[in-house]
Order: C-alpha cells, then structure tokens, then sequence
C-alpha cells in the first residue's frame, strides 16, 4: 500500500478532534444524557470542521445558542465538497480549535451537530455484511494512503461482522510504514478522544487488522470508505 512515510498529518489529534467522547450504551447504561451511538455524526463532523470552518479566537464569544448555530452551518455542507476559502467559511469566534469549543461549550456542539438516526441506517453501512476481497481491501489502504498524502482524512467504515464487537467508524490522518510494509494507520476514534488509535494494513495477508482501536480485540477487520461522494 505505502513503502514512503507521510509527509505530514492530515490533522492534528486534540486540536482538530472532540474532546468529548462518544459514549459506550453498555458501558454506561443508565447514564443521565448519555450520548452515545454518534460516533458516524462525529467522525463526519471533523471531516466538515476541517474543510468549512474557521477559528478565530482574538473575536468576542457567543452565547450557547449561537455556538449551536454556528455548528449546525457547518456541518450542514456536505462532507465530499471542496474545502472552502477562508473568506467563506463559517467563522467560530473566541476559540482556537475544535478541541477547544467542545471541550468549553460541549453542550452547544452536541445540540449543534443534530441527530444520528440517519447515520445509522444509511445504504452504504449495509456493506458491513457482504465479505470482501484482499484485493478490495488492498485498494482501500492504497486510497487511504493516497488521500492522508494529500492532506486529506479520511473517514473509514470498520467491521468484524460476524461479531457484533466492531461495527464503527473512524478518522484516518497518518500513518506509519513498517520494514514489512506493514502500514499503520493512525486514526481518531470517537469513543477515544485521549488518544489516537491504530488500524494496520497487514501487507502479507492483504487484510485490516484492529491494532489499537478503543474496546476492541486485536483482530482482522473490514474497512470501508465514507462520505467521500453523494452515493458512498
């Protein structure tokens, strides 16, 4: 898939990432205002905030209900446009970063990202049940590898269907190759926002393996790619 490391990150974790998590439901059954099973709406959103936004943090801040607003401006366009020149983008003031405005105004950012139900009942998650070919998952980390090249991070659809353990969705913005050819692939999870994890293309067996990704065992995977065209 790789034999060059990447140039540079396609973002930087805990400044371009929640600082809130997504939420286990059955590690915190019971939970008041538990948000949980938004980790699609999540990953998205970085996608969006990265390519429509704009921190300004030298600007006055906003009250709550505008902050909402602002967020919902954002993750309103969708995640495959072109990034949009900063004079266009969707200004949030008083803050310097992602990780700053959620870990400040976490209430605000939730409201302002919306719903989830439609993330998870869209066509394409439904790939999560078909088995795939080495091939095809060697074209996928070739893609990714080409888009993280690119400044670009990609959002990835991970599976280990027949178990119900992994059924998910993450951010890939680096990546590391090993002597093997090996490439780990660093990502940003949503129920892990303290630190990134890893998915590794195995290039022997020409599969995905979940190296480091949050409750979840070492093991082969599935990954697909996200939001990157009105139908996939």
């Amino acid at each position: 898939a790789a034999r060059e490391p990447a140039p540079a990150p396609a973002l930087t974790f805990a400044r371009d990432t929640f600082a809130f998590p997504n939420e286990s439901l059955t590690k915190n059954r019971g939970k008041p205002d538990l948000y949980a099973n938004y980790c699609f709406v999540m990953a998205r959103a970085v996608t969006q905030f990265q390519r429509f936004a704009r921190f300004e943090p030298t600007q006055p801040r906003l009250d709550t209900a505008a902050y909402a607003e602002r967020v919902r401006q954002v993750v309103a366009r969708p995640p495959w446009h072109e990034p949009l020149p900063a004079d266009a983008r969707v200004v949030i003031p008083g803050y310097a970063s992602l990780h700053d405005l959620s870990r400040e105004e976490e209430a605000a950012v939730k409201a302002g990202l919306g719903g989830k139900l439609w993330t998870m009942v869209h066509w394409t998650n439904w790939r999560v049940v078909f088995p795939m070919t080495s091939a095809h998952q060697e074209g996928v980390a070739s893609l990714v590898v080409d888009e993280i090249r690119a400044r670009r991070p990609v959002q990835l659809l991970v599976t280990n269907l027949p178990s119900w353990e992994l059924n998910h969705t993450v951010i890939a913005y680096d990546y590391r190759v090993s002597p093997a050819g090996d490439v780990d692939f660093v990502v940003y999870d949503p129920n892990e926002p303290y630190v990134p994890g890893i998915i590794t293309f195995d290039h022997a067996a020409r599969r995905f393996v979940a190296t480091r990704l949050f409750d979840t065992e070492v093991g082969g995977i599935r990954a697909f790619r996200m939001y990157y065209g009105p139908l996939l």
